[in-house]
């Protein structure tokens, strides 16, 4: 079912560009204006210049004048990739988590090959399609949740390294078992929807996945706490303050604590269904409490996280669940791989 294939991958050149971490930079639509401007400012090189230019023509600019310059370099064999990130979650605990990175065929979603399970907005996916066609490039990879297991072993010393990020360039029999092993599989979109369905609008026919295996201890799904300005017609019932394992999904305000009746919803099911307005996001509990204890909103949306297993029971049933109603730790980083589509 699922198409992949090994890419020859488009990379930085750190004896031209510089260290790779100073590089580097997380997804497109976790950066704000403030961390923009202080990644642009580590280097005139870094991926937030393509990644949130000024404009598209200024992306493909760059892109072309950095390949010039060696700054950017063409592998010249196809590969697969091997991926591991070492990372402390929001809950203190350090993890691991793996995957691989190979070029995935799109699919639409009626094909039931890739399943999407939140839903989307126009407006991002305006300006990305705008991005990918002026670039011709996958400038970020995609993250997909594969129900399977893969181990592999001995594979020394990494080929790029940059933080918790490391990648290994797998030879050409295990990038063609993956390919082989994949053939019957049901992908999962864990995060980057906008994206998967800008390139289906595109036309284009591939895209840069890294793909997770989900049995394994390194994935985790944290949960991504509502902050409103009105809470809707939100009402429960009043508890104790609650201990870090929540008893369902809990509404804060006015200093106390409610808890809400779910029916058979999941979490964020639950609070999308009051319709609260001017919502905002956290993954820190203590934030979302505090910003309504400083009076800058009415209510806060308390969730306990998403089950994976549950994420998948919505995706096969045909359905999407609120926007951010999974939070996957960490995000991927942009700048290690990237998929010129040509």
């Amino acid at each position: 079912m699922a198409v992949v294939r090994p890419f020859r991958a488009l990379r930085y050149d750190p004896a031209v560009g510089g260290p790779l971490e100073s590089l580097v930079a997380p997804p497109y639509d976790v950066i704000g204006p403030e961390q923009r401007a202080e990644l642009a400012g580590q280097s005139p090189y870094n991926v937030v210049h393509l990644t949130l230019p000024d404009s598209e023509e200024d992306a493909t600019a760059s892109l072309a004048d950095w390949q010039e310059r060696g700054v950017l370099v063409r592998d010249s064999a196809p590969a697969c990739w091997w991926l591991t990130q070492d990372y402390v979650g929001p809950d203190g605990v350090a993890r691991r988590r793996e995957g691989f990175v190979a070029a995935l065929q799109v699919e639409p979603y009626e094909n039931r090959v890739v399943l999407p399970h939140e839903r989307t907005h126009a407006e991002p996916k305006e300006g990305r399609l705008r991005l990918l066609r002026a670039t011709h490039t996958q400038l970020e990879p995609l993250f997909f949740l594969w129900d399977g297991t893969i181990d592999v072993d001995g594979l020394g010393e990494p080929d790029l390294q940059s933080g918790g990020d490391r990648l290994w360039r797998l030879d050409p029999e295990f990038s063609e078992a993956l390919v082989e092993e994949l053939a019957d599989a049901q992908l999962l979109i864990a995060d980057g929807h906008h994206r998967y369905e800008t390139t289906l609008a595109s036309g284009e026919q591939w895209l840069l996945a890294v793909i997770v295996p989900t049995d394994q201890e390194g994935l985790t799904i944290f949960p991504t706490h509502r902050v409103a300005q009105s809470a809707g017609d939100a009402s429960g019932t009043r508890i104790d303050p609650p201990r870090e394992n929540l008893p369902g999904p809990v509404l804060y305000r006015e200093g106390h604590y409610e808890l809400l009746a779910g029916n058979g919803f999941l979490d964020p099911e639950v609070v999308d269904r009051f319709a609260p307005s001017g919502v905002t996001y956290t993954p820190q509990r203590e934030e979302a409490v505090a910003t309504v204890d400083r009076g800058e909103a009415e209510a806060a949306f308390l969730l306990r996280p998403t089950r994976i297993e549950d994420v998948w029971a919505v995706a096969r049933r045909g359905q999407v669940m609120p926007q951010k109603s999974t939070f996957f730790y960490p995000k991927l980083t942009s700048g290690l791989l990237m998929l010129p589509l040509d």
